[in-house]
């Protein structure tokens, strides 16, 4: 009986002596709960207020859900100050959920409560209130941005704007998906999650000529009144056969352009003029005015997600395909063709800086950064005047013929494998917009994505002009 009594009493010590501030802590927290309160997600607006939500805007915003297994507990590094992330707490994945998730991610508030035996409300004994997350302004224009979506719709393709500061005006990527119910949009074949604007690379065809002239301008390969016969094609005779090179007025028509000067060669878009200056140049110094242009890599976007373009050289080729380059490569490269693979933003960029003489970084909260190209004022003035015949009388670019404003645009048809697909390719400059259009696999450039660029520019031109 002692000993039972004093194992009795060394229990009750322990209890009540050396583990009694634990079992009072124990107690409490029985009695006294904590509950989070979520903090409001801020919203993203376009540049006159409208909030973007929806398919027409799923690729610039991206979506949001609710954290993985993987995610509970830990810290974003970018934004330690927002604690570690909990259970059913939202996170943006892709677009600009994504990129600027801190931002539009709030700080939880919680209330303290006391409860009875049965988890019931006694009363309240503090409330810490949420920090809602901040909302983000874009630089999108709400009523073009629905008017180009509504253009491409879900067709396979690209959309892309931005003013001459680089501010993204139109950013569409088709088909799109639903950001409230991504799941009924995971099974389609054409991939609606795939962002073509800034993920997806294409040959670009001839929008990418105006590169080549102005590495043959700057490099003094050809002037202002260099001229060039067109004979409809150019063969050439190797060891390993011998290979013919035409135009496409040729191809099709059976025609020739005669003698022609530089802008009467962008504004006919002529291949074998291109063919001619392009072996002139040479590929090595065509891949050094292309990453002038910052065509080899990523524009610097402020989404996630964006890869850089493909300029092939004669060193890319032998590491690569471990073959060697020959002169139809340089040719194919001179028209837009063969390995090279531009992105939609990529190429948008570059004809912003034909338009102005700078590289702007497209971006979607106004922030500019550009720097110059130091290209000569008068090569591009030369470039900017055959393009500016590309959408006169005589030009490839028929469905502008009548637009009330001047418009500087390239057309672009470019093959695709061996089945005789086409990506369709137009591209333009105004003083109020730097527009690029891409049907993927869509056809000819002037007659399929011609008549989307048109119609996004009336629609522009109506605006100013009610």
């Amino acid at each position: 009986m002692i000993l039972g009594f004093l194992v009795l009493a060394a229990r009750l010590f322990e209890l009540q002596v050396i583990k009694g501030a634990y079992y009072r802590t124990a107690s409490e927290e029985n009695r006294i709960r904590h509950i989070p309160i979520p903090a409001k997600r801020g919203k993203i607006y376009a540049r006159g207020g409208d909030v973007l939500t929806g398919r027409e805007f799923a690729h610039i915003t991206g979506f949001v859900s609710e954290i993985n297994e993987n995610e509970v507990g830990k810290i974003d590094p970018v934004c330690p100050d927002k604690g570690p992330m909990r259970f059913g707490q939202l996170v943006g994945r892709g677009g600009l959920n994504e990129k600027y998730n801190c931002i539009l991610t709030g700080v939880d508030g919680a209330e303290l409560i006391e409860v009875d035996t049965n988890g019931n409300k006694i009363r309240t004994l503090g409330i810490k209130k949420p920090m809602p997350g901040k909302d983000i302004r874009t630089t999108v224009d709400y009523g073009l941005q629905l008017k180009a979506a509504g253009i491409l719709g879900q067709r396979k393709g690209a959309i892309v704007a931005t003013d001459a500061n680089g501010e993204v005006l139109v950013f569409y990527s088709g088909p799109t998906f639903d950001p409230n119910d991504i799941e009924k949009d995971l099974e389609n074949k054409d991939l609606p999650f795939f962002n073509r604007v800034i993920g997806g690379t294409f040959h670009p065809g001839s929008v990418f000529k105006p590169v080549i002239v102005i590495s043959a301008l700057e490099e003094s390969k050809i002037d202002k009144d260099y001229r060039f016969l067109d004979k409809g094609v150019i063969e050439i005779k190797t060891l390993y056969g011998n290979f013919s090179y035409s135009n496409w007025y040729f191809t099709q028509y059976g025609r020739t352009e005669g003698e022609i000067d530089l802008v009467r060669a962008i504004a006919r878009s002529t291949d074998t003029f291109f063919y001619t200056i392009g072996e002139m140049v040479g590929p090595e110094t065509i891949a050094k005015y292309a990453d002038k242009f910052g065509l080899d890599k990523k524009t610097g976007i402020d989404i996630p997600g964006e890869i850089g373009g493909l300029i092939p050289t004669p060193d890319w080729k032998r590491k690569v395909k471990n073959e060697n380059w020959f002169l139809g490569n340089t040719y194919h490269l001179a028209i837009g063709q063969g390995d090279i693979a531009l992105t939609p933003i990529g190429l948008n960029q570059s004809i912003s800086g034909i338009a102005t003489g700078n590289l702007c970084r497209p971006n979607f909260v106004g922030e500019k950064k550009c720097k110059s190209l130091n290209l000569k004022k008068e090569n591009l003035e030369l470039v900017k005047e055959g393009m500016k015949k590309v959408c006169l009388d005589g030009g490839t670019g028929y469905t502008f013929f009548n637009y009330p404003e001047g418009v500087f645009c390239k057309t672009g048809t470019a093959e695709v494998g061996l089945d005789g697909d086409t990506h369709a390719w137009f591209t333009l400059f105004s003083d109020d917009i730097v527009l690029t259009v891409l049907v993927e696999r869509g056809g000819e450039g002037s007659k399929v994505a011609g008549p989307v660029a048109r119609e996004i520019m009336d629609y522009v031109y109506l605006r100013k002009n009610p």
